[in-house]
């Protein structure tokens, strides 16, 4: 009992695998067309799998039920045994303690696992519930012989029932409810109500309710179905919101005027079984399958219906092996696509789509008769059992092989759905679909279809043009080569080049018929899939075939419209500008700003609409490069439009003025339009593009040359000028003006011998050219440089002294005036030189007194105990403490003249001990005279370094002032010091 629910494979197993193998093997499951090899490399395992339990009863079976994984069966006479499946190592017997002769007629067990009726032949019914051992006595059931019982799907619970439906042998249909707890003191019975609600009859006589079932719809309808043996009831109906507690009496209520709805069938064969299926749990059931006399009764359940729940209803018939007088069915168990029918010694299964018996499975007589076949509607497993052995079924895989039927009988959207993850059956499923569509002439369909599978390209192409049907071939090739992969770059450019030329041929065909609808249609499609981003690289890449082919059919618009997908704006400019639409081309330009392109065709454009041209470019503005655009306004402004020149001024005066482009070829050329066309605008350019040559961006020579050629000696001048040839300069201004070449004579203002020589120029040029001797007095005046008898030599000998005696006296004054100023000079330099005498005579016999007590300014030690200097202001300084305040702030020229002197200084002094040592006495002369030489030097160098180091106090003079900008703390020391300050 420990191991009931160990499982081990029946010896049938094996034969039921081979003979599923070769169902499976026989199948229609070819490889003649397409690309895939259907290899199984494992057995598959058969759907339906039988498994006998390993269980021994100690006693016969009577019966046995299964729901919610609970399993309940009756033993003997008098034992009840209940086992939860989740735990099948602890089951639980029960003794019924019935001492009469009576026997347990059925067992029903609800939906949740926890309720069990025990019908006895006595026509007495007792109760067990899940959660207790003590079994029950429902006194108000006694009486009636319970054949089929309707749960409560919704309201029941593991403690209660909720309303229920319980139909007898004597065809009547109880309402009734059950509660497990423990009731009142005065009602202590389980059955909280037992009431007949109605009755049911065959051929005018009662007939037992064989099975019963309640469902419940949309807006609080409910469905009943209740079965006889040949009849088959409804009872449709709505309970009110909040009232299904109230049990199920209205709804037949609701029919008592009228005869319920019921189907009929001749055959009887004393009994009828009927069965559900239900996709989810706690879903409503979706088909039923009733078993009845003449067949089963199989079909859909439709809860939107309003008078009947059963739809698309069928009949199969038992087969021939089937002898309802000796061999009848005993049970029906319904499952997604079969229905398997329990007979005495085997099970069928019958598959719903076409009929046929697709599994059959003999039991061993050694088991004995099989008495009933179950389903455990939760768990979805079969239960089989016989006297002395108890089975189940596991079904696997159930709808691998509905594909198949669904094809055969044309439904290729349901055959599809159940092989999506099989490709080698959904290849073969839209094949038959793709050549059914074609036999029935629905080419677009089986172009689809066809564009889907793996059959081979070549035969399917040859097909459909052979039946002259293109659009159903460019279906299939824009299918095909929407399924292409990225990389298969060879594929994709053959189909798209195909697609290309059919949609060429259409546009052709369309154009000759002149339906203009569809040829807009068309263009749109074709246009859509030329500008297909999915397979732009190989448009991109094959655009000259496309190019080739667009030309050969004359197909100019289109052709323009690739170009722009392609980008390739130089054809599209090309194409407008052969045909003279300068303005299209130009859009083209502007819209793409393609520098390049500007460079290219602005040649083109400028001569026919330079002033939307120019426009276009002042657009792009820096983006262009003015220097590139030169040659082509050179060209074309030579050939004299008026219209193109003003133009060309207008963008040159842009890039300039605007841009202010430094470009010395832009310049040059705006200089050459103004010399020819426009020379107001010359001298004005030349005034305000600077005075300097490093200011000024255009050529100088060029310009004067320029210039030069053209007559304009003003801008001449100007030019010269600005290159600093002043004699040139006046020269040329006295050809045009003498007050020009005055301002041209007072430039060079740091060279008055050049200044001198100018302005004798233009002295020369008034006395000899003009003849005015009142303007040459003038120059006099203009220039201080100039004197009366610099200018006289120019005079000619008829001139008398009148002219000149006022400048003649201007000048002799001037003359003295300059003596007296000279004499001034000198007797201030005089009496400055006594007083400086005075004050070196003064300063040699000057004296400080110090003070033993002093110290140091700098490191405020005692001043006496080393060398020290005594400065006029106060201060006084050890010689090394004044040393390295001074040494910071002497130029790098002083510090390296002051540590050469230090080094001289270290040389006397050691050459001063080394003459103090022993001599030999023929050597004494020698160093006698060597000592005066070494004093004087020794001297002369501590001289130098006073006049270094101690020529200003440091803290009076001059260093202190000139380091006032200078930080306290030397930045790199900074941190450091800050950190020392904390």
């Amino acid at each position: 009992m420990a191991s009931i629910l160990d499982e081990y494979e029946d010896s049938q197993n094996t034969r039921q695998s081979a003979q599923q193998h070769s169902r499976l093997s026989t199948a229609n499951i070819g490889i003649t067309h397409s690309g895939f090899v259907n290899v199984r490399l494992e057995e598959e395992k058969p759907i339906f799998n039988k498994q006998r339990i390993d269980f021994t009863p100690p006693e016969r079976i009577n019966h046995l039920v299964v729901c919610n994984n609970q399993l309940c069966m009756s033993l003997g006479k008098d034992t009840l045994l209940r086992i939860d499946l989740a735990k099948p190592d602890q089951p639980n017997q029960i003794e019924l303690g019935r001492k009469d002769e009576s026997k347990v007629h059925r067992l029903f067990l609800d939906p949740t696992g926890s309720h069990l009726l025990i019908c006895l032949s006595t026509s007495e019914c007792l109760y067990l519930n899940r959660n207790t051992q003590k079994v029950r006595s429902l006194s108000r059931w006694r009486g009636h012989l319970i054949e089929s019982v309707g749960w409560n799907k919704l309201l029941g619970n593991e403690t209660n029932t909720g309303p229920i439906l319980v139909g007898t042998s004597q065809g009547i249909i109880f309402e009734a409810e059950i509660s497990a707890t423990e009731g009142s003191l005065f009602n202590t019975n389980p059955d909280q109500y037992f009431r007949q609600v109605h009755s049911v009859d065959e051929d005018g006589k009662p007939a037992p309710v064989c099975c019963l079932e309640v469902e419940r719809g949309l807006e609080n309808k409910y469905f009943i179905i209740a079965t006889t043996r040949k009849r088959l009831f409804q009872f449709v109906g709505k309970v009110a919101e909040g009232s299904e507690q109230q049990g199920f009496s209205s709804i037949f209520s609701q029919n008592q005027d009228l005869l319920p709805s019921f189907q009929e069938f001749p055959a009887n064969m004393g009994y009828s079984k009927i069965t559900f299926y239900t996709s989810k749990l706690r879903t409503c059931p979706k088909a039923f399958a009733w078993m009845m006399g003449n067949g089963v009764l199989y079909g859909q359940l439709d809860y939107v219906r309003p008078d009947s729940l059963l739809s698309d209803v069928q009949v199969w018939d038992y087969t021939a092996d089937i002898d309802l007088s000796l061999n009848k069915p005993i049970s029906i168990v319904l499952t997604q696509f079969h229905f398997l029918l329990l007979l005495h010694d085997r099970v069928k299964a019958i598959c719903t789509l076409n009929g046929q018996v697709v599994y059959e499975d003999v039991f061993p007589d050694k088991f004995g008769a099989l008495k009933k076949m179950i389903k455990d509607p939760v768990g979805g497993l079969v239960w089989i059992y016989t006297e002395r052995a108890v089975f189940r079924y596991h079904i696997q895989r159930e709808s691998r092989d509905v594909w198949q039927m669904y094809m055969s009988m044309t439904k290729f959207d349901l055959a599809k759905e159940y092989c999506r993850d099989r490709p080698e059956c959904m290849d073969m499923v839209l094949a038959k679909e793709a050549e059914h569509c074609f036999q029935n002439k629905r080419y677009l369909e089986s172009a689809k279809c066809y564009a889907l599978t793996q059959n081979y390209f070549e035969e399917i192409a040859l097909k459909f043009i052979e039946a002259k049907q293109e659009e159903a071939l460019k279906e299939f090739l824009l299918k095909k080569l929407n399924n292409l992969k990225p990389s298969e770059r060879t594929q994709i450019t053959l189909l798209v080049t195909w697609l290309a030329e059919l949609y060429l041929n259409r546009l052709g065909q369309l154009e000759s018929d002149g339906n203009s609808v569809i040829l807009q249609e068309t263009r749109d499609e074709f246009r859509q899939f030329l500008s297909s981003a999915k397979h732009k690289e190989c448009l991109f890449n094959n655009r000259s075939t496309i190019y080739d082919l667009l030309a050969s059919h004359g197909n100019v618009d289109d052709m323009v419209y690739f170009s722009v997908v392609m980008q390739d704006y130089e054809r599209v400019i090309s194409h407008y500008c052969q045909h003279d639409d300068y303005s299209a081309a130009l859009d083209v330009l502007s819209k793409h700003c393609d520098e390049k392109l500007f460079y290219k065709f602005s040649p083109v454009l400028m001569q026919h609409i330079p002033k939307k041209v120019v426009d276009a470019w002042i657009q792009m503005g820096n983006r262009l490069d003015p220097k590139k655009l030169i040659p082509a306004l050179m060209n074309y402004s030579q050939m004299g439009s008026t219209q193109q020149i003003s133009e060309t001024i207008r963008y040159m005066e842009f890039c300039v003025y605007e841009l202010t482009v430094t470009e010395e070829a832009i310049h040059n050329y705006l200089l050459s339009l103004y010399a020819k066309y426009k020379p107001d605008s010359l001298l004005w350019y030349l005034e305000q593009a600077g005075t300097h040559a490093s200011e000024i961006h255009y050529d100088l020579k060029y310009a004067l040359r320029l210039c030069a050629e053209n007559g304009y000696l003003r801008a001449c001048v100007l030019v010269y000028k600005i290159m600093e040839l002043y004699e040139e300069a006046v020269d040329l201004a006295l050809q045009v003006d003498v007050d020009l070449a005055k301002s041209c004579a007072d430039l060079p203002e740091d060279d008055e011998e050049l200044r001198k020589k100018l302005w004798l120029k233009i002295a020369r040029h008034v006395v000899q050219e003009e003849k005015d001797v009142k303007k040459a007095m003038n120059c006099l005046s203009s220039c201080n440089l100039l004197k009366i008898e610099d200018i006289l030599p120019f005079f000619p000998d008829f001139v008398t002294i009148d002219h000149f005696k006022e400048a003649i006296c201007s000048s002799l004054e001037e003359y003295n005036q300059h003596i007296e100023e000279l004499k001034q000079e000198m007797e201030e330099a005089t009496e400055s030189a006594k007083r400086i005498r005075e004050d070196i005579q003064e300063m040699r016999n000057k004296y400080g007194v110090v003070d033993s007590q002093e110290k140091c300014a700098s490191c405020d030690f005692p001043l006496l105990n080393r060398p020290f200097y005594l400065f006029l202001c106060g201060h006084m300084f050890h010689y090394d403490c004044l040393f390295q305040e001074v040494t910071p702030h002497l130029t790098v020229y002083k510090q390296s003249r002051l540590e050469e002197l230090q080094k001289k200084l270290a040389a006397t002094a050691q050459s001063s001990k080394s003459r103090h040592r022993p001599a030999p006495k023929d050597e004494g002369d020698t160093s006698s005279l060597g000592k005066g030489n070494a004093g004087t030097s020794h001297e002369q160098i501590k001289s130098d370094m006073d006049d270094i180091i101690a020529s200003e106090c440091v803290y009076c003079g001059e260093l202190m002032i000139k380091s006032i900008d200078k930080p306290f703390i030397d930045p790199q020391k900074f941190e450091e010091e800050k950190s020392s300050w904390l």
